[in-house]
């Protein structure tokens, strides 16, 4: 049976405890409580105030179903940072330690699910062949479940997410064998694994006997865009996606795109070596459409309405510095706004960085592509039974209507 929860990482202007009652208003059963650095601090949390969520949860009938140790939570920023893998001992342990707190409060409430994800594979672990990321994972997570009483019903779960190291199902699932604890299984996102298997429904029904937990939102098919930096050895599929090559010597852009090819460039135009190494790169994709060149210093990078979905984009590209990323952005923002001759955007879907071309940006369930009706019926017929907790974070300012609409539509699949 999966029955409807809603979370409050999509509930953040609200008070906590005010987030709970209006849930229970809104008539879903469960409540994703997450982590959150304003609303609902792990740090700041007393014995007082875990009395007043007992309480409260005392007035209503929904119930905790699951604890989010936040992603956002250290760094607004640089979501998921550190992570279970960071290079630096010190920034796996805050993790490590954010984990553990969020194990002590599920106890502390009889709430049997604490979730997290991998991270990502960063440019420090790129610069540091020497260090194995999936090593360290599977260390964190030991070390993770050592906070886990043999006696107690508590479950961790790993959320894979699109960019991740743990990205597809078929990671998870391998990663949960690698494990091999019956206190670690699956927590799976309805909307990252949308975005990340070719084969969506049997891939879940696939994956749904070690599912303890889900996440619900919606998705759409976007405008799918690697940022690669500049080797001789990359391997460029236009059948896949859209390139942004980055070159680290002069820390310009190529977009590499069948329709409008374009070159950012930084003072003068390429010389002679650089022009060979473009003209190289766009033989190798067949791309015989002129070259158009932008001059960066023209493109505007201030506040646009595409930041929240190019913030999204930006934090689940590996492997690259922040710095190459966020100066990508002006591109990014150029690309959504400017239009073609024709009158079209040269960017006239959402920006993504995934497997399938989805973008991973959490929409109202109804509002995207997704077969909710074949999710729920693959989940159940792989033996899947548990909560399904809508997460829209992108939605918080209208709370209101994504909470009400939310149900409105995945009532009538369930």
């Amino acid at each position: 049976m999966i029955k409807l929860s809603y979370s409050t990482f999509g509930l953040t202007d609200l008070s906590f405890l005010d987030s709970i009652t209006e849930v229970d208003k809104a008539g879903y059963p469960g409540i994703e409580l997450a982590f959150h650095r304003d609303q609902f601090n792990p740090f700041e949390i007393t014995d007082d105030y875990v009395s007043a969520i007992k309480k409260r949860f005392e007035t209503v009938n929904v119930k905790p179903a699951c604890v989010a140790t936040a992603s956002h939570f250290f760094t607004p920023q640089r979501p998921h940072e550190p992570s279970l893998m960071a290079p630096d001992y010190a920034g796996r342990k805050r993790r490590i330690d954010l984990v553990r707190r969020g194990v002590e409060f599920a106890r502390k409430m009889g709430i049997p699910l604490v979730t997290f994800g991998s991270g990502f594979i960063r440019d420090e672990h790129v610069s540091n062949p020497s260090v194995n990321p999936h090593e360290l994972l599977v260390d964190s997570i030991h070390q993770c479940l050592n906070f886990v009483r043999d006696d107690e019903d508590i479950t961790l779960l790993i959320e894979p997410e699109p960019g991740m190291h743990i990205e597809t199902l078929q990671e998870g699932m391998d990663l949960v064998h690698e494990i091999n604890s019956p206190k670690f299984q699956l927590h799976l996102d309805l909307c990252h694994n949308f975005c990340s298997e070719q084969d969506y429904l049997s891939t879940l029904a696939k994956a749904a006997p070690l599912a303890k937990f889900l996440h619900i939102s919606d998705a759409q098919e976007g405008y799918n865009l690697k940022i690669l930096k500049y080797s001789e050895q990359m391997k460029l599929d236009l059948g896949f996606a859209h390139y942004l090559i980055y070159f680290p010597d002069n820390a310009e852009y190529l977009l590499v795109d069948a329709d409008h090819p374009m070159y950012f460039y930084e003072g003068e135009k390429p010389g002679k070596e650089q022009a060979k190494r473009i003209d190289s790169i766009l033989g190798s994709v067949n791309i015989s459409q002129a070259l158009t060149f932008v001059d960066y210093r023209t493109l505007f990078a201030g506040a646009t309405p595409f930041d929240d979905e190019i913030f999204t984009y930006l934090i689940s590209v590996p492997g690259l510095t922040y710095d190459v990323l966020e100066r990508a952005r002006p591109i990014i923002i150029y690309l959504r706004s400017t239009k073609d001759a024709n009158g079209k955007l040269f960017m006239d879907k959402m920006v993504a960085n995934t497997l399938t071309g989805i973008v991973h940006f959490h929409e109202i369930p109804g509002e995207g592509t997704m077969d909710f009706a074949g999710s729920f019926n693959a989940l159940k017929d792989g033996g899947f039974s548990g909560y399904a907790s809508v997460e829209l974070y992108h939605h918080v300012q209208s709370w209101e209507k994504a909470l009400n609409d939310s149900f409105s539509h995945l009532s009538k699949f369930l």
